[in-house]
């Protein structure tokens, strides 16, 4: 596409792309339409379950029935529905195939495309309806969202520049530019009351007047794309489906504060986002969209990319800056913030926001904050001038969540602040897998703590997770059911924020071992009452003595679990049981009279624990079982139990 060299010019070049977009966003749901689109899931998922054979097969099927100028293939973001991906939409049909297989290709173009006629068996299956629905917004997973950091996700092809334009793309940029001075966009952030989605919650508004009160002649601001979280692909699917509203946020920051040169901080084990943000940033800056005098304004801003190693202590922003640095990832003592001279990359005033928080930017400055500020359950006061005085901090807007672990509907969910969590789990989650009893959910990830069926209408905010133990964090959600133990769960957390410390405090290095070693010898049956009593004391200490969020937060996962499920911990200290059935030291495989001798167990066995005879009770040899359950799973006289 031709440079865009002034406002007017983008908004030729919007008028120009919008035909991109035509069928996706049409009303009319026309089966009949000569004219058709097929849209595939592009995300990391999809590609690991043959999304781009099943394009490639799209692609062939459609030629061979001479259909290359009427249906066109593409290649979006994630979707979100991860559990029944691939996914595939056709429009303007608005009709939404899940679990789509590379041999679905031929089917789809023949019957439907050719046929108009839809592929019935590919069409989603409601749970509570029990009824096949082919548009994905009568859809529980869909009904109770509010997409706008995911608006373009699954929308737009995230490789194509015109299709972000003709999304209403670089508007808002525009709108800064040539409307509104750097103060009034920072007073704009500030009124739509969003805080910062990484989990501190800190006011982005406040955020920006802070770096953009500082007077110095070089500033930076940086993308915290250091998604570590277990379970959770929140940022990623944001930089694969839609890296151009990261540009586009990240050059509104830049004016906001007056910077002129941008960071992501991302970490290389996301290839596909990487390359999509690499691709994104080269035809903004094709376009004169990054670069000198942006749209024939006085504004120069460009961004680099700095990969990360995947450090979880990297997501802590001077540990983070540190790192892009060249230096160890390791946070230091604040003052200086960031923000401050001296305090950030190259000693330079920096400004630091995640990926979601940035997402949200573009929209906030062309709907405004008054709009943002309605959606949630933030309530605000106006002083005489019309600025809010007075807040419920964190509360406005949306958050999205990884939706992960024992539930039904895995998957990416965006939904408005004050959500509960059994909406979450019950309406869009769709349950629990398997019809099991749900015993708690974990938010956070590591830093956070779980919470129970007793506080299952919570709201989600800032405050009231904090009240019961837990917190937002980037939004990582783990979903257990009765099969899950938590000591064990602690234990898991605890490892994986261990092999995560830096090593620079001393509460944190030893404290986080120790503890570990404690969860270890819980769940092995070799602790006693005075474990938990000294395992609960050393958390507490590290959670008030490390110097930074992650070993301040790092005992989140057994301060709650002790709080909420302290007769598991007994269980496993007095009894040497794991009510769970879980923890392998606390339990035998064994092998009760309903065994009719078929065999089965002895033939699955990994290891030959299992002898016996034919039709006769077989036996268990303990010293050589691995408890693997592969025995239990192939049993079909259920005669193998745990004791």
């Amino acid at each position: 596409m031709n440079k865009i060299t002034s406002r007017e010019a983008l908004i030729n070049a919007f008028n120009a792309a919008k035909g991109k977009l035509a069928l996706r966003c049409t009303d009319i749901h026309d089966i009949n339409a000569a004219k058709k689109e097929i849209l595939c899931c592009g995300g990391t998922g999809c590609h690991a379950s043959n999304s781009q054979e099943l394009m490639e097969n799209l692609r062939k099927y459609i030629k061979e029935n001479g259909l290359e100028n009427d249906v066109k293939v593409i290649q979006t973001g994630c979707f979100g529905f991860c559990a029944q991906g691939p996914i595939v939409k056709v429009m303007p049909d608005n009709v939404f195939y899940v679990q789509v297989t590379p041999d679905d290709a031929k089917e789809i173009v023949e019957s439907h495309i050719v046929g108009k006629k839809l592929v019935e068996r590919l069409l989603y299956v409601e749970p509570q309806l029990q009824a096949r629905i082919h548009d994905y917004a009568k859809m529980s997973f869909y009904a109770k969202q509010k997409r706008i950091s995911l608006r373009n996700c699954g929308m737009i092809d995230p490789e194509d520049i015109e299709e972000y334009i003709a999304n209403n793309g670089f508007q808002a940029l525009a709108k800064c530019l040539f409307e509104m001075t750097p103060e009034t966009v920072v007073q704009e952030v500030l009124n739509s009351g969003i805080c910062g989605r990484g989990g501190a919650g800190f006011p982005t508004g406040l955020k920006w007047r802070i770096a953009a009160g500082v007077k110095a002649e070089e500033k930076y601001i940086v993308c915290n794309a250091d998604e570590g979280d277990p379970g959770a692909f929140m940022d990623r699917s944001i930089m694969e489906g839609d890296p151009q509203s990261i540009i586009e946020a990240m050059s509104i920051g830049a004016y906001a504060i007056g910077a002129r040169h941008g960071l992501v901080y991302i970490r290389a084990e996301y290839p596909l986002a990487v390359n999509r943000l690499r691709f994104a940033i080269k035809q903004a800056r094709e376009a004169g969209l990054l670069g000198n005098n942006i749209m024939g304004s006085d504004f120069s801003f460009d961004i680099e990319i700095k990969l990360g190693a995947g450090a979880f202590v990297c997501g802590e922003e001077t540990a983070l800056i540190h790192s892009m640095e060249g230096m160890r990832g390791e946070p230091t003592t604040k003052p200086p913030f960031p923000a401050n001279i001296g305090g950030g990359y190259w000693g330079c005033s920096t400004n630091v926001n995640n990926v979601e928080t940035y997402a949200s930017i573009p929209v906030i400055i062309c709907k405004g904050a008054d709009w943002y500020s309605k959606i949630g359950n933030w309530k605000v006061e106006r002083d005489e001038k019309g600025h809010w005085v007075k807040t419920i901090s964190g509360n406005s807007g949306t958050k999205f969540f990884a939706l992960a672990g024992q539930i039904n509907n895995v998957g990416l969910v965006e939904v408005p602040m004050g959500t509960t969590l059994r909406e979450i789990i019950f309406e869009i989650g769709g349950g629990i897998d398997g019809g099991r009893e749900f015993k708690a959910v974990q938010t956070g990830g590591p830093s956070g703590g779980c919470i129970t069926k007793e506080n299952l209408d919570t709201p989600i905010d800032y405050g009231s997770l904090m009240r019961i133990g837990s917190m937002m964090g980037s939004g990582g959600m783990i979903v257990l059911s009765d099969k899950d133990c938590m000591p064990a769960m602690a234990k898991f957390y605890l490892g994986f924020t261990k092999d995560e410390s830096c090593g620079k405090c001393t509460p944190c290095r030893i404290g986080t071992r120790r503890m570990l070693e404690m969860l270890e010898a819980i769940c092995d049956g070799k602790a006693d009452e005075k474990t938990l009593v000294e395992l609960e004391d050393l958390a507490n200490t590290v959670k008030d003595t490390a110097l930074c969020g992650l070993g301040q937060t790092a005992p989140n996962p057994i301060l709650s679990t002790l709080r909420y499920f302290r007769d598991e911990y007994i269980a496993h200290v007095r009894d040497k049981k794991c009510p769970a059935g879980t923890c392998t030291k606390l339990y035998q495989l064994v092998i009760t009279d309903a065994c009719k001798g078929c065999t089965k167990c002895a033939r699955n066995c990994p290891v030959g624990a299992i002898t016996g005879t034919v039709k006769q009770q077989h036996v268990i040899d303990q010293s050589k079982c691995i408890k693997c359950n592969a025995c239990i799973n192939a049993c079909p006289f259920k005669a193998i139990v745990k004791k």
